[in-house]
C-alpha cells in the first residue's frame, strides 16, 4: 500500500497558496461540516486567486442551501462545468475512499490534499488530519487563519465566517458533543467577534424542518426497536415506507436522534434503505464511552467516537439490522 505524506500546518498552507484552478470535493450525503468547509476553502482559494469549483456525488440537501446559493448553482458533479480545467484536486471532511462515491475511481491517485478530521480515516492522499479538531471546519478556520499570518491571504471573505461558523455548529450538535474542546469555542468566539449571526445560522442548521423531515420522524418513532434491555435503539427505515411518503434521503437525515433521545438508550442507530436495492445505509451514535466508529469501519465505514456511519448490503432491513446490533455486541463492556 502506498504511503501517504502527513502535512504540518504550514506544509498545508504553502501547497493551498499558489494560484491554482482548483476542485474541491466532500463526501457523499453532505452535512454541513463538509459543505460549509467546502465552501469556505472555496471562497478562501479564490481570494487568493484561484478559481475554484466545490464538488460531491449527491446534491447539496435543500435545508442546507442556504449555506451555497450565493456560491455556485450546484455542487452535484454531474452537473458543474465539465470544461473546467483543475490543475489541484483537495478534499474536505472525507475520511476514506469509500465517502467519495463514484467519484473516487475518477479521481483516484489525483488528490493532491486530504483535509479530514476523523480519527479513523483511511489515509488516500497526502494529508493533514486534525483528529483532535471537533470539526473539519476547526481545520480551514486554522488554515484560512495561518494564510493571513503568512501574508499569502488578505481580507478573509465575509461569508467564509458563516461557512466556518455553520461547520463547527453542526458537527458539535450546536456545541453540546463531547468532542468540543476550549479551542472549538476560541474558533467560534472569533468567528462571533468577526460579526457572524449565529443565532440565524443555529435557527436555520437546527429548527427549522420540512413538514416532509417531520413526518419521517413521526413514522420513524413508531419503528423504533430495542436491544440489549434497551440500552440500543434502532429506528428501521425501509424503502417502502420512503416510497409511500414520497421522501428523499434528506428527509431522513434525523432518524438517528429520534432514537438518540429515548432515556436510557447508550447506542443509537438508524437503518435507512434508500432504494429498492438491498443496501441499506447505517447510522451510529453514542452516548456512552462505546467507540461507534469500530463498529462503523468493520462495515467499510468510519467516522467519529461518538458518531458513525456505514452502508451495509442485506437481504432485509431486520437483517441487516441484526449484522449490526451484533456487531456492537461482540464489543459491548470493552470500552
Amino acid at each position: 500500500m502506498r504511503s501517504f505524506k502527513e502535512f504540518q500546518l504550514d506544509e498545508a498552507c504553502e501547497l493551498l497558496r499558489e494560484p491554482k484552478n482548483t476542485l474541491v470535493i466532500f463526501h457523499v450525503r453532505p452535512d454541513a461540516d463538509a459543505i460549509g468547509s467546502a465552501f469556505a476553502l472555496k471562497l478562501v482559494l479564490e481570494a487568493m486567486g484561484s478559481k475554484t469549483l466545490c464538488t460531491c456525488e449527491s446534491e447539496i440537501p435543500s435545508r442546507l442551501a442556504f449555506l451555497t446559493e450565493k456560491h455556485q448553482r450546484s455542487a452535484r458533479f454531474d452537473n458543474i462545468d465539465r470544461s473546467f480545467e483543475f490543475e489541484r484536486v483537495v478534499t474536505v471532511d472525507t475520511a476514506s475512499p469509500s465517502q467519495l462515491g463514484t467519484l473516487y475511481p475518477y479521481f483516484e491517485g489525483k488528490i493532491d490534499l486530504m483535509i479530514d478530521h476523523h480519527s479513523n480515516c483511511t489515509k488516500y492522499a497526502d494529508n493533514y488530519i486534525r483528529a483532535d479538531y471537533a470539526a473539519s471546519g476547526e481545520i480551514i478556520f486554522e488554515i484560512t487563519t495561518r494564510l493571513q499570518e503568512m501574508g499569502a491571504l488578505g481580507e478573509i471573505p465575509r461569508d467564509a465566517y458563516d461557512l466556518i461558523y455553520a461547520a463547527l455548529s453542526s458537527d458539535t450538535g450546536c456545541f453540546k458533543y463531547s468532542n468540543v474542546s476550549s479551542h472549538t469555542h476560541l474558533c467560534a468566539a472569533e468567528l462571533i467577534k468577526a460579526g457572524i449571526d449565529a443565532a440565524e445560522i443555529n435557527h436555520r442548521l437546527f429548527d427549522c424542518k420540512s413538514e416532509k423531515m417531520l413526518a419521517a420522524e413521526a413514522v420513524g418513532f413508531q419503528n423504533i426497536h430495542f436491544y440489549n434491555n434497551r440500552k440500543i435503539a434502532a429506528v428501521l427505515f425501509p424503502y417502502e415506507l420512503k416510497e409511500k411518503l414520497e421522501l428523499e434521503d434528506e428527509h431522513l437525515e434525523t432518524l438517528v436522534d429520534i432514537a438518540r433521545a429515548v432515556d436510557g438508550v447508550k447506542i443509537a442507530m438508524s437503518v435507512r434503505q434508500s432504494t429498492a436495492y438491498r443496501s441499506f445505509r447505517i447510522s451510529l451514535r453514542s452516548s456512552c464511552a462505546f467507540d461507534v466508529s469500530v463498529v462503523a469501519k468493520h462495515f467499510g465505514g468510519g467516522g467519529h467516537t461518538k458518531a458513525a456511519a456505514c452502508t451495509i448490503e442485506a437481504d432485509s432491513i431486520e437483517f441487516a439490522t441484526r449484522l449490526v446490533v451484533d456487531e456492537i455486541m461482540r464489543y459491548w463492556g470493552k470500552f
